[in-house]
C-alpha cells in the first residue's frame, strides 16, 4: 500500500475522532464533564484533532503530487 493511501486513511480516522469528540462535547450533559474532562478541554482537543486531520490531508495531496511527478517512489 502506498504511503499516500496510509496518510489519507490516517487523516480520515483523526477527523472522525475529532468530530465525535466535538459532538460529544456540545451534546454532553449539564455537569460540564465529557469523558472525565471539562467541556472546554474537550472542545480544544477536538479542534486540535480536526486541525491535524486537515494538515494531514494537505500533506497527502502534496505527497500524491510528488508521486505523480516521480520524485517519490
Amino acid at each position: 500500500m502506498k504511503p499516500s493511501k496510509l496518510m489519507h486513511i490516517a487523516s480520515i480516522i483523526v477527523g472522525f475522532v475529532g468530530i465525535i469528540s466535538f459532538a460529544s462535547a456540545i451534546l454532553g450533559g449539564s455537569d460540564n464533564l465529557v469523558f472525565g474532562i471539562t467541556k472546554t478541554d474537550a472542545l480544544l482537543c477536538s479542534a486540535i484533532l480536526i486541525l491535524i486531520a486537515i494538515w494531514t490531508q494537505i500533506a497527502t495531496i502534496h505527497h500524491i503530487m510528488l508521486e505523480k511527478k516521480g520524485e517519490i517512489v
